[in-house]
């Protein structure tokens, strides 16, 4: 009875351990086929836009007509534009609200219940709607008009969830004896959110910022609704001048019926591409050297 029960124990752990490899392996074939899968796309991206990819290509305006002059100026100037006004507009409001939800309310109530809800039902909203309530809030109530201001204010509302929730996170993750530790020894409650716990937190905070801005920047559907043009041949000078993004161009040359567009396309979603390359080596370069400091 013995070795019988030994063999059974045995037999099942030799399952489990054949069940482990299964799994693991199924993971890891997933994980290639997502990195084979991008490498597909930029290698296409790559043969069709490769010969357009010039200096010029960037500093020139865009045309209608011939798509060997057309450049990509005004919607690279405008896609920078929205990235950082929604930045700065976005980041200060997002972190201080994580940081009353999770620092001032440490006791949950259902006023704090119900804010946490709608934030977390607010981050999966299409964004269309956001373009939505950008055109009636921004546009149309505020008489900003269709203009770089009021693109970047509906951005911000896209991504003013993402920015909540990450910040929490960031500032979950912090161990609850800093705070303890802070307080024992006199400091209040704000010395403690500003010494202690946000030099810990700040490397989440950042990583997710940066993430959230590459999503403002690829971002297409509210800033058509708002009023982004499809072709302009100025950049943007102002908060009040119109303006165009590169996802936009890129629909439009997509669309044109002069195939000579494809290669200009395929081109513009390389710098896209890149300039969200950046923006993520940035989120990873932030958050180990801060992660050092700290």
């Amino acid at each position: 009875m013995a070795l019988t029960g030994i063999g059974t124990k045995t037999g099942n752990l030799s399952a489990r351990k054949a069940k482990d490899k299964l799994f693991a392996a199924v993971c890891f074939l997933a994980a290639v086929f997502s990195v084979v899968l991008l490498i597909v796309l930029v290698g296409k991206l790559v043969m069709d836009g490769a010969a357009r990819l010039r200096p010029d290509f960037i500093t020139r305006m865009p045309s209608a007509l011939f798509a060997d002059r057309a450049g990509i100026w005004p919607a690279f100037v405008g896609s920078l534009a929205v990235m950082i006004l929604t930045i700065l507009l976005t980041v200060p409001i997002g972190v201080m609200a994580a940081i009353y939800l999770e620092e001032f309310q440490v006791k949950k109530n259902r006023v704090t219940e119900f804010i946490q809800v709608n934030i977390a039902n607010l981050s999966g909203v299409p964004s269309i709607v956001y373009g939505m309530l950008g055109l009636f809030l921004f546009v149309t109530l505020m008489a900003l008009g269709k203009t770089l201001i009021a693109g970047a204010l509906t951005m911000g509302l896209l991504i003013l969830p993402l920015v909540i929730l990450v910040s929490q996170e960031s500032l979950k993750a912090v161990p609850r004896h800093y705070r303890e530790a802070s307080l024992a020894l006199g400091a209040t409650r704000w010395q403690t959110i500003v010494k202690s716990v946000m030099p810990s937190a700040l490397p989440g905070i950042l990583t997710g910022v940066i993430l959230a801005a590459g999503r403002a920047i690829g971002e297409t559907a509210p800033l058509i609704v708002v009023g982004a043009v499809t072709s302009m041949t100025f950049a943007p000078d102002s908060l009040s001048s119109k303006y165009m993004v590169m996802p936009l161009l890129i629909f439009d040359w997509i669309q044109k019926p002069q195939l000579e567009f494809r290669p200009a396309a395929a081109a513009a979603i390389l710098v896209l591409l890149t300039m969200l390359l950046i923006l993520n080596s940035a989120a990873i370069i932030i958050r180990a050297r801060t992660q050092k400091k700290i």
